[in-house]
């Protein structure tokens, strides 16, 4: 009977724990709402969806829907201009609450932050310099071609498989880093989502580039936060749910994605 004396006491104590940690667990939303600040972590450079515009404003669609949350919560946007390969870094450390970016939640990426539900589909496209033999994908699968890809994007991995006889030459950053680097001859070819080559392909003058028709796979874009940040989370799915339902999101990528609409202002 001193054993069965012991449960409640034990039964108790899990009880305070478990509620313990529910309560660290949401606390993210009422630690953004305290400091008055959420910290968004972004792209430096990666039109359409976050970029420094010519009048030095930070805007794209990522990030006027992250000022748009900012809005909701009654908070000031701050955000962490990064490469790309800093975008998960800066999320896990907490440095950041979110990251809003072009970013598809891969089941390795998911092994370490928590993804939103999709706010689009993309896919990767394969461009070329305009003139040159490489007018086709499967031009650019001949043996030997440079294909020019993002350091830790999917279409680094996807690359290797497409262009198995290729050589996959790796830029670390962002931007238009891939389109420079077939532009000045560093390589072929360049595989990169959809979405990000219609937006940067506008800076360069008209016929610099051959984007191919078609894409090859269909990826869904997310947003992210931390794993002990379930409360955020929640509220993002809640938010891309909202704005899909009362057209404001569809009203951004129809703007920022789906048409070069903005090159005029930005």
């Amino acid at each position: 009977m001193k054993k069965l004396s012991f449960l409640p006491a034990i039964l108790l104590s899990c009880i305070g724990y478990l509620g313990l940690a529910t309560l660290a667990h949401a606390s993210t939303l009422e630690d953004i709402q305290k400091r008055g600040e959420l910290r968004i972590a972004v792209q430096t450079q990666g039109p359409p969806f976050s970029m420094i515009d010519k009048n030095g404003v930070r805007t794209g669609s990522s990030v006027e829907l992250a000022k748009l949350m900012a809005q909701e919560m009654g908070v000031k946007p701050v955000f962490l201009d990064l490469d790309w390969d800093g975008l998960l870094p800066a999320l896990i450390s907490g440095k950041a609450d979110l990251l809003a970016a072009d970013m598809t939640p891969t089941l390795a990426r998911a092994m370490k932050v928590a993804f939103t539900k999709p706010f689009m589909y993309v896919g990767p496209v394969v461009a070329a310099k305009e003139g040159t033999k490489f007018n086709s994908t499967e031009a650019c699968k001949a043996a030997g071609a440079r294909i020019a890809v993002l350091f830790g994007s999917t279409g680094e991995k996807l690359a290797k498989t497409v262009f198995a006889k290729g050589e996959i030459k790796s830029y670390k950053g962002g931007g238009t880093l891939l389109l420079d680097a077939v532009k000045t001859g560093q390589a072929d070819c360049l595989l990169n989502d959809s979405s990000a080559v219609a937006g940067q392909v506008t800076g360069y003058p008209k016929g610099t580039f051959k984007v191919m028709p078609g894409m090859l796979a269909k990826e869904p874009l997310a947003y992210a936060t931390r794993y002990d940040s379930l409360d955020l989370l929640t509220w993002m799915n809640l938010f891309i749910d909202q704005t899909t339902l009362d057209g404001r999101l569809e009203q951004n990528l129809d703007y920022w994605v789906n048409s070069t609409k903005w090159k005029e202002a930005h």
